[in-house]
């Protein structure tokens, strides 16, 4: 017998982390140069097939800059995933996560399945990983989730970690 489950995810963090690129690479499989600002919330839905499971994803970009903080709850809300994204490139976007996910907490629940994903790894040089990737790693492991390293530009690792957290949310629907 198959299932159908319908997840809202959403993808959160600062502005200009590629919120925006991730969502796109993952549902058109398409990357743009241009920068657009997203102003409150876009979204788009994608279908995965999986065993005798059809889970379709719609996928919540929530604008990252503070003026749009006072719609975050109204956003969150019904949520039953997160992606938390930060910029590779420009580090201090790590340091403003606490507030992500505090709001996500506060807003979605306590117990809702997150992912970290560090974004713009095609802008990092692999042989100088001096970038603090460790942090990520405890402050992913401290939360009980996973970390990523994605580049919506090139399609690294963007479908894994969409695919990762789509198996968290079935398994926290089916433990209910």
């Amino acid at each position: 017998m198959s299932h159908l489950y319908v997840f809202k995810v959403i993808i959160i963090g600062p502005g200009a982390v590629g919120k925006t690129s991730l969502l796109h690479r993952f549902v058109e499989n398409k990357f743009s140069f241009r920068y657009k600002l997203t102003i409150g919330a876009d979204f788009l839905a994608k279908i995965i097939q999986k065993n005798d499971e059809t889970i379709k994803l719609q996928i919540w970009d929530i604008g990252g800059q503070d003026r749009y903080k006072f719609l975050r709850p109204s956003f969150f809300d019904g949520a039953n995933g997160a992606l938390i994204v930060f910029d590779l490139s420009r580090w201090h976007t790590f340091e403003e996560l606490e507030n992500w996910l505090s709001d996500l907490h506060e807003y979605a629940g306590e117990n809702i399945p997150f992912a970290l994903l560090g974004n713009k790894l095609d802008l990092i040089d692999k042989k100088d990983e001096s970038y603090e990737r460790e942090s990520a790693e405890v402050f992913a492991k401290k939360e009980k989730t996973f970390y990523i390293e994605t580049s919506a530009k090139t399609g690294e690792n963007v479908e894994d970690a969409f695919l990762n957290l789509t198996e968290r949310m079935l398994k926290n629907v089916n433990s209910k």
